[in-house]
């Protein structure tokens, strides 16, 4: 069951993420923080690269499909959550664009781009949620050791999620810690 280690601290990352993106909106609202754009598009390239292209995949490969050969009865639950995986991609999709359009309308643009933002953090907590307290109980308690052989090994190629299968993730993660001022990460204030 090494796997489930290795979503839950893929579900730590990307919370990191997802609580910086919402400390960094609260400060911009204020005025307590000037609008970084730069740190904006690394935010959303992270969620679109790691939770998008690496953890979903995974998820809804090889983690849901051996969910449902040994508890058919789960099956509202892996569509829900595939559902999500679906409409988590179509919503950075869309934060992309509000942020092109947030950039190109000055101020006036933030309060559509905050929207978007908070619907992506909002939906992504829920999903965790629903991961952390349902999905995972449920396939530790219903799945077998041979069950976890090939889930572990596929989850233990991402590596770990602040640096990716091959080193790619720990530029990008490290380069959002340095942008996010404290408490959420080590950038001007």
């Amino acid at each position: 069951m090494k796997a489930i280690d290795i979503i839950h601290a893929e579900h730590r990352a990307l919370g990191a993420i997802v609580q910086a993106f919402r400390f960094v909106l609260d400060g911009i609202r204020a005025g307590t923080l000037q609008p970084d754009f730069v740190l904006l598009d690394a935010l959303i390239e992270y969620i679109t690269e790691v939770p998008d292209k690496l953890h979903h995949p995974k998820e809804d490969d090889v983690l849901f499909v051996k969910i449902l050969e040994a508890v058919p009865e789960a099956a509202a639950l892996i569509d829900k959550l595939k559902a999500d995986h679906l409409h988590g991609a179509q919503r950075t999709h869309a934060l992309r664009a509000a942020l092109q359009a947030y950039q190109a309308a000055g101020p006036a643009g933030f309060a559509a781009f905050e929207a978007q933002a908070l619907t992506y953090i909002d939906a992504t907590w829920k999903h965790i949620g629903i991961e952390e307290q349902e999905l995972l109980p449920l396939a530790r308690q219903r799945l077998a050791p041979q069950d976890w052989a090939g889930i572990d090994a596929a989850f233990a190629a991402n590596k770990d999620p602040w640096s990716g299968p091959t080193g790619e993730y720990r530029a990008l993660f490290s380069r959002i810690v340095a942008m996010v001022p404290a408490p959420h990460g080590v950038g001007p204030a």
